[in-house]
This record gives C-alpha cells, structure tokens and sequence, in this order.
C-alpha cells in the first residue's frame, strides 16, 4: 500500500491530491486541513471522479492518527494572500507558516509517523528546517522542494532560447527558494553541450536568463494569484522517487553540514529521504554566491525567528 497524506488542502495541496488520484500513485490518501468543510469537498470531490479513473483509492480526512503507516507526508500550508503585495519576497509567509508549524509539529510527532516529508511552504529553506527542528524528525526523513521548482524554471527559459525540449537542459539552480538563488551555469548543458561555451555563439544574455527564471514564480502568481501546478509536480516527482527508491539525483532543500542550514543544492533522492547530497566543482563565484545565499537564509530565519518569538511573548503576556 503507498501511502500518502496532506497537511494543507489549499491550492497546492488540492493539485498534489487530484495529481496522486488521477494518475494512480496513491493507494489511500489523507488530507488533513483546519478548514473541515474544504477537506470534506475536496474527498467528496475526488471520490467523485473515481467512477471514471482506472484506479482506486482510499481517501481519509483530518484524522492525524492515519499517519502512524503514511509514507509520504507533504505539508502545502501557508497563507497564500500574504504574498499580495510582498513585491517577490517569499518570506512575507513566514509569520503565518511557523504559526503552522507551532500548530501541526506537535500533532505529527504525536503519533507514529515514520515517513519522509516533503515540504513546500514559504519561506522553503527556513521552516523546512523549523518543521524537522520541531517535530524531531530525521535531517534525511526531511526535505523540501526548494530549488527543484527553480531549476525547472531555468530548464524552461534556457530550452525558450535554444528551441529545443526543457528536458534536455541538465544543470541546477543553488541556493535559497527566493531572492538570492543562483543558477550555476558551470554545471548546465543543452543537448549535452556546456552552455558556457554557446554564450557568443547565440549571444546569449546569461544574467537575464536567470533573472526570468527568479521571477518566474511571481509571473504566474501576478496573473493568477497563487502558484500550483508546476510545484505540486515537482513535489510528486519526488514523493515517487522514493517510493521507487530511484535514487534521483535533483536539486532539494537538504540540510547542509557546511552551511548549517537548509538550503537548495543537488541531492540523491531515495527510499530514505536524502540519501546523500551531492557536492560539484562550482566555480569560486558560483562558491561565494552558495555561501552568499546560505548566509541569507541564516540571517533572515533568526531575524524573523527572534521577530515573532518577541511578538510571542508579548501576547501570552497581555493575555
């Protein structure tokens, strides 16, 4: 039996849900969210469609006791409306998805749960490391999708230029799921051809290249209001790589040993969680910007941290 469950049924959640469903991969699903009524629709929902899909499965609701045998945990909660004016700033929902994770950390390492989790909240590096502190979870049971979604994104923009399929651009995007990711250009290729040595012959502009693939994101919230279905992709992609054990090698936010933080970089994705993380031969700018960004995360997590923590205390004190 796979599986799997969901903390969090807004836009991202209910994609990975109708994803996991519709194509077959979940036997029994859980999804788990504070608005009772949404979770009851969205189970309704997909139970719905089961009539007319080759498969089956079990789909369960706010029950946390269901994730003592869950495989597979996504937590996709968050308060979207935080972003509407946050002009490209992926932390403007860190004071609501720590309040989160204060709420649902306790709930999960109540029970059983033995999994692999795999986070999408914002901001991605920071409270997928909050959420593995708080629940006491392995750093290798927990990870999130960080640059995975970014690297992508860089695939899309650099495939536009050559014409060809973004599946065949290899390479990574480092760094933080934000403002200071960088896309290592020393390690992409087109059609199995160092980029770096196609910059003067089709004049390429490498600096906007990755400029699109930043803000990529915001170009499709800007229009829409949120983002779904490219990062439920990507977190399904994942979520099968380690049921398949298949040891995929992709960008993750994984906890770094160096750093002392997490942050995205290449891993190997396996049954475990991260199995490994895999360290290239970056050039000493692509170093000092990975350094540059890790320090970033730091920085902002404890200035946040110490932030919300101070808002804390002054409300159980006026209370």
């Amino acid at each position: 039996m796979r599986k799997y469950a969901i903390i969090g049924v807004g836009h991202v959640g209910a994609t990975i849900a109708y994803t996991l469903v519709c194509k077959g991969i979940a036997d029994e699903l859980v999804l788990i969210d504070t608005n009772a009524a949404k979770a009851r629709a969205e189970q309704l929902d997909l139970q719905d469609a089961q009539a007319r899909l080759d498969s089956r499965t079990i789909i369960k609701i706010n029950d946390y006791h269901e994730l003592d045998d869950t495989d597979i945990l996504f937590v996709t909660s968050g308060n979207i409306h935080a972003l509407d004016h946050a002009s490209g700033n992926r932390w403007a929902e860190f004071e609501y998805t720590k309040q989160i994770v204060q709420d649902i950390a306790p709930k999960v390492k109540a029970t059983k749960f033995n999994g692999v989790v795999i986070d999408t909240m914002n901001p991605c590096d920071a409270i997928t490391h909050y959420f593995q502190r708080a629940t006491g979870l392995s750093r290798q049971q927990v990870f999130g999708t960080g640059t995975f979604l970014d690297t992508a994104r860089m695939q899309k923009v650099v495939a536009e230029a050559f014409d060809c399929d973004p599946k065949n651009i290899s390479g990574y995007v480092y760094g933080e799921h934000g403002e200071s990711q960088f896309s290592a250009w020393s390690t992409v290729q087109v059609n199995g051809i160092p980029i770096t040595s196609l910059v003067d012959k089709y004049h390429l502009d490498l600096d906007a290249l990755e400029a699109a693939a930043r803000h990529g994101g915001w170009a499709v919230h800007s229009g829409k209001g949120y983002t779904s279905f490219a990062i439920a992709t990507c977190a399904v992609k994942l979520s099968e790589a380690v049921f398949a054990n298949a040891r995929l090698a992709c960008p993750v936010s994984a906890y770094s040993e160096t750093f002392g933080t997490y942050v995205g970089q290449p891993a190997i994705i396996g049954k475990d969680g991260v199995e490994s993380v895999t360290t290239l031969a970056l050039t000493a700018d692509e170093q000092a910007k990975f350094r540059n960004s890790a320090d970033t995360i730091i920085e902002k997590f404890q200035a946040f941290d110490d932030v919300l923590s101070d808002s804390s205390v002054k409300k159980r004190q006026q209370a």
